[in-house]
């Protein structure tokens, strides 16, 4: 998993009016969860862009003043309206410790029920994984070229080395579903098959 750099600073002050103050100078108030106590600090939004604004999972090495801090991403919250960040929490990691972060779902490989007419639907972006930091994925790849039309991939039919998958085995991650197309297309097959001819005796009869 490929890893950020963010530089912030402590907070000397907490609560509502400290925050609104911390937001109009262009910085996110946030806080790392750390066994030795909580560390609550302001970093530039803009230096959240390669964290937030990417279809992998990062680790972030924080510098905070004269502290060094690796962490994960826990949770973000974005304004309803101008969709800012508000406020962001992280965990402090190990290396020896197994981390629990969520990694979107990365589709490949072009399904034979796609290529029929089927619609590719994506129920899961995101799995809930536990792994060792250094055998956190950025993603996680799920080909769908052997998928047909109905067919589909749950939680329970992934495994990779290393890596635990937290949520139900029987969550659907995605599905080839039926489309207009293809009904369209099973329709016309069906409308294009030649009517079976009478046996001879039959015809001799006639």
């Amino acid at each position: 998993m490929k890893t950020i750099e963010i530089t912030g600073s402590v907070r000397t002050e907490l609560g509502k009016k400290s925050s609104r103050q911390t937001r109009k100078a262009g910085n996110v108030p946030c806080v790392i969860y750390r066994k030795d106590g909580n560390l609550h600090f302001e970093a530039p939004e803009l230096s959240f862009k390669n964290l937030v604004y990417t279809h992998e999972a990062h680790l972030v090495n924080f510098h905070i003043d004269k502290l060094e801090v690796r962490a994960v991403l826990k949770d973000i919250q974005f304004h309803p309206v101008t969709d800012s960040i508000i406020h962001a929490d992280f965990i402090e990691i190990f290396e020896d410790k197994p981390v629990v972060i969520s990694v979107p779902v990365m589709v490949t490989g072009d399904s034979a029920g796609v290529i029929a007419g089927g619609k590719l639907s994506l129920k899961k972006r995101n799995l809930l994984i536990r792994a060792l930091p250094k055998d956190l994925p950025e993603h996680i790849t799920v080909d769908i070229t052997k998928l047909q039309i109905h067919d589909s991939i749950k939680v329970g039919d992934l495994s990779a080395d290393k890596i635990e998958f937290l949520d139900n085995r029987r969550l659907m991650i995605l599905t080839i579903a039926t489309s207009r197309v293809a009904q369209v297309s099973v329709e016309e097959i069906a409308e294009e098959e030649p009517a079976e001819e009478a046996p001879a005796e039959e015809q001799a009869s006639e």
